[in-house]
């Protein structure tokens, strides 16, 4: 599951036509046609038209900008536009980017190498970010309020991935919240896409 599936997702929700092009994450670094898209050589980059684009915010929040306007997206003057964009940001930048470490930590260090002070820390920031996130799911049924948006496809997606691979157990509020939007159809219809794509079941 890469950060790929937050692309889709939004994809799905907006009904907009997309093409996907498996990339073997463990050879990506040897893939010559992927790495002339994205150098760096990591997950998801876009290629539409003459744009290319890699890190999936900047990537959802282009698309919505591209082909809106978008109600997952609220307008600067609405009153959702704050709770909207730290939650968009949050979902990688305290989350998932938190939760990368500890799961690198715990599932592919050496075993003497998996509780550092490193990791140890990067649990501590997923922790405390997360109580911003339990916090708003206690005043709203979405994070930036009423409505679904693209920052719950932002926090979902580091929800599932840490809760598949981070080893993290989350809430009954933030577990809840997870199910019932893992629960949409534009989700299952990306993730089933996503496999499809990587020849997965």
């Amino acid at each position: 599951m890469s950060r790929s599936l937050r692309v889709t997702w939004l994809l799905e929700e907006m009904g907009l036509k997309y093409r996907l092009r498996p990339v073997d994450l463990l050879a990506a670094g040897q893939d010559a046609e992927f790495l002339a898209v994205n150098p760096a050589g990591f997950i998801p980059a876009i290629q539409d038209g003459e744009v290319t684009m890699v890190e999936s915010i900047a990537i959802m929040e282009y698309i919505m900008a591209r082909y809106g306007p978008t109600s997952l997206a609220p307008g600067a003057k609405d009153p959702s536009f704050p709770a909207y964009q730290q939650f968009l940001h949050l979902g990688e930048a305290g989350l998932a980017a938190s939760l990368y470490i500890v799961a690198v930590s715990r599932n592919v260090a050496p075993e003497a190498e998996r509780r550092h002070s490193g990791a140890e820390q990067a649990l501590e920031i997923f922790e405390s970010r997360l109580q911003l996130v339990t916090q708003q799911l206690a005043r709203s049924p979405y994070l930036a309020g009423e409505a679904f948006t693209a920052a719950d496809i932002s926090v979902c997606y580091a929800f599932a991935w840490g809760t598949k691979y981070g080893g993290i157990t989350l809430g009954e509020a933030e577990q809840d919240y997870l199910t019932r939007m893992s629960g949409r159809v534009a989700y299952r219809r990306a993730l089933a896409r996503s496999q499809a794509a990587m020849g997965r079941s």
